[in-house]
């Protein structure tokens, strides 16, 4: 019974992501609002830093976390098994050549982080108490009056959020623990217990964390991102140190596989970008409408200026972070000849060990556990903020105590269902999300337009009043 429900799951979720319709429209609305916003991902690209800093003096306007609080909440959320499993999986099924694909899906994607988030702001509702609700679902109603699609978005997420935002990250902790001491796996029984001792110290943890609501969980993100990712680059850097001479030919690769017909063939091209745009996509979320929700709690007056911090996200998780792992993999090499079962992961951890030794497996396995942990923390605000939005204040305390039970169900059983379902809800997520994308392109452009006018009339924000 189950194993035909996993396979209808899995096949399902195979047609949803592998389909070229499904690539094509999340590529191609990434594409559209780059054309519609006037490349708005290279002309409001030093805004967002500037406000990132809030060296642009215009920090003021209502919100519950700073805009650096809201990007690390959304960069805990986005960079996570993607950047280390997902590169490997692109690489080893599409060739080098999927990296540079999945550099295209950052860059068009940070044109879709940018209206999603704009529209998470510009909709949002802030209670009497100064709580904020804001995301996809909140525009759907407020700026289209589609409250049918507004609930399907929300009701996807909220099921989301406990796959791919729980049961799979807790999964993942056991397995980037267990990946440090190879033996553990061996011993059913000992995998057994430690799975349940680590499920139960995640479910203490985040319960923690995610009972104080976004301010908590903002505080926490904006300390363990900036170290997680600071760790895992330093390591990249090392092996990408110890094989510099190799980085020219390295790239000279990619970019040849992913556009030379003649060299990579036109089948490996269609591979490469297959599996670059899916695990693009699967790393940054652009067009899932997920992070938009973190967006819509920052202290920020100007949609559009919000809008310009979340386009660093693609830009950090998939332009830097996915590159320094698929640079790794390809100087070193580790890609070509690799036995079968070396795709994910374990491909990343054999390209880290020829340099650092044991040491970069579990560097590996170190980062799937921070990497997940941050995850997990980020999704609970996003169910959180859909049961609110669906069923109001009172189910927010019961959705974050089955959030934390669940930690514990996802760390002790495998996972291939919930991988599958969770995948499905992902993509049921999109296709509201991007209808309201398209439909309000034009106020995003006016709204980019007047923010843009008065920056330039006033730099430093020295008229405004918020």
């Amino acid at each position: 019974m189950f194993e035909t429900i996993e396979q209808f799951l899995g096949d399902a979720a195979g047609l949803l992501w592998g389909n070229p319709v499904t690539l094509i429209l999340l590529l191609g609305t990434g594409l559209y609002l780059t054309i519609r916003l006037g490349l708005v991902q290279v002309v409001a690209f030093r805004h967002g830093w500037r406000a990132l800093r809030g060296s642009d003096g215009r920090n003021r306007g209502e919100g519950q976390i700073s805009p650096f609080q809201a990007l690390s909440t959304a960069l805990s959320g986005t960079i996570g098994t993607g950047n280390i499993a997902g590169v490997a999986t692109a690489i080893a099924l599409g060739g080098p050549g999927a990296l540079f694909w999945m550099w295209v899906t950052a860059f068009f994607g940070m044109a879709t982080k940018f209206a999603e988030t704009t529209l998470a702001v510009r909709y949002r509702e802030i209670a009497p108490d100064g709580s904020v609700a804001g995301g996809p679902m909140f525009t759907l109603l407020n700026g289209l009056k589609m409250k049918k699609l507004a609930i399907v978005f929300a009701a996807f997420t909220l099921i989301a959020s406990f796959g791919i935002g729980n049961m799979v990250q807790a999964n993942s902790v056991v397995d980037g623990l267990t990946f440090m001491v190879p033996d553990l796996r061996a011993n059913d029984d000992i995998m057994g217990w430690m799975a349940l001792a680590i499920g139960l110290t995640l479910a203490v943890l985040v319960g923690m964390v995610i009972i104080g609501g976004v301010r908590r969980i903002a505080r926490t993100a904006s300390t363990i991102v900036p170290f997680m990712a600071a760790v895992y680059m330093i390591a990249a850097f090392i092996v990408l140190a110890a094989n510099i001479e190799a980085i020219p030919a390295a790239v000279a690769t990619i970019l040849n596989l992913a556009l030379n017909p003649w060299a990579a063939g036109g089948g490996a091209i269609g591979l490469a970008i297959q599996y670059g745009v899916a695990r693009g996509l699967f790393s940054n979320e652009a067009g899932l409408g997920s992070s938009a929700m973190a967006h819509a709690a920052a202290k920020n007056s100007d949609p559009p200026r919000e809008g310009a911090v979340a386009m660093m996200e693609p830009f950090i998780d998939t332009i830097v972070v996915c590159t320094l792992t698929g640079l790794a993999i390809v100087v070193t090499g580790a890609y070509i000849d690799r036995p079968d079962d070396v795709v994910g992961a374990s491909l990343t951890a054999t390209a880290f060990s020829q340099t650092l030794g044991q040491v970069g497996a579990m560097v590996v396995g170190f980062s799937l556990m921070l990497f997940a942990f941050s995850t997990m923390i980020a999704w609970s605000y996003y169910g959180d903020r859909s049961a609110y939005f669906l069923f109001g204040e009172r189910a927010v305390l019961p959705y974050r105590i089955a959030f934390v039970i669940l930690i514990v169900v996802g760390a002790t059983i495998p996972l291939g269902m919930v991988w599958n379902f969770s995948d499905i809800a992902n993509i049921l997520m999109a296709a509201p999300n991007l209808i309201a994308l398209v439909l309000l392109a034009g106020l995003v452009k006016k709204l980019r337009d007047d923010y843009l006018d008065d920056v330039r009339r006033d730099p430093a924000g020295a008229l405004r009043n918020d």
